[in-house]
């Protein structure tokens, strides 16, 4: 009879052939042999991510965080549920949390996608707080929104056919979506010129800050593209003098002033 090891090898297996169904299968079946291991957990997460299986990959995230409070995969796919599952503000906690194991464990090669996953769960939750704002000032966007997605269930409802019911989800969705759209255009606040000052823009990447440092000359970059740069090249990008990760420290007051700007322009995720 196969081990638990044997099984999560055989996911494994699958899981890089692009069989994400039968690896969520093998590692369920590492997991009824071991259930004390928690990378099975974080492994079959993985495969629900890639399947948009969320509440279950949810639920894998939490045990293997039961079973290893510190677990960064854990959270990182943690978040990502949270965020698919509409609860932006969790998924904030969560991404930052795998952030600061990142930072914990020296893993460089993820930092870079953590980072990114932070700025969708904050443009996320400002879109949350942007369409809550909406809502407040128009009664007849309230109006639509509601008609739109009682609609969008009775359909659902009336189908028998899954992958129909999922197309009728997402047009709906999407319907909901180019309804804000078009009222926040013709909302005044909303028209207003955006621009993101430059001294949050990382000049390696050009996209805007999360955890900027500072070299010796004065320049900030963000931490995961400056050390990146560094492994290649131990130079400053600026002044082409010797740098090393060491000598990197945190811009703590430009950290700050990046946060504050995101909680009022979540769009400048995208820049």
């Amino acid at each position: 009879m196969a081990s638990a090891l044997a099984y999560k090898d055989k996911g494994n297996k699958a899981f890089q052939a692009g069989d994400y169904r039968d690896a969520e299968m093998m590692y369920t079946k590492a997991i009824q042999k071991d259930a004390s291991n928690p990378n099975f957990f974080t492994n079959r997460a993985f495969a629900r991510v890639k399947l948009e299986s969320w509440e279950p990959c949810l639920n894998d995230c939490l045990k293997a965080l039961e079973l290893q409070p510190r677990n960064m995969k854990g959270y990182y796919y943690l978040a990502q549920a949270q965020l698919e599952l509409k609860h932006p503000n969790e998924a904030v906690v969560s991404a930052q949390t795998a952030y600061d194991i990142c930072l914990e464990t020296s893993n460089s090669s993820s930092t870079s996608n953590v980072v990114q996953l932070i700025l969708r769960a904050k443009k996320a939750k400002w879109e949350a707080n942007e369409r809550q704002r909406l809502r407040q000032r128009s009664a007849m966007l309230r109006e639509l929104e509601d008609s739109l997605v009682q609609n969008g269930a009775r359909d659902v409802e009336d189908t028998m056919d899954e992958d129909e019911a999922v197309e009728i989800k997402v047009a709906t969705r999407k319907k909901v979506e180019e309804l804000y759209s078009i009222f926040a255009i013709a909302d005044p606040e909303n028209m207003e010129r955006r621009e993101v000052p430059d001294y949050m823009i990382d000049n390696i990447s050009f996209q805007f800050m999360h955890d900027p440092v500072v070299t010796k000359s004065g320049q900030s970059y963000e931490r995961s593209t400056i050390e990146a740069h560094l492994k290649t090249s131990p130079t400053d990008p600026l002044t082409r003098e010797p740098l090393r990760k060491e000598e990197l420290r945190s811009n703590l007051a430009l950290k700050q002033a990046c946060e504050e700007f995101l909680v009022n322009n979540g769009w400048a995720v995208d820049w």
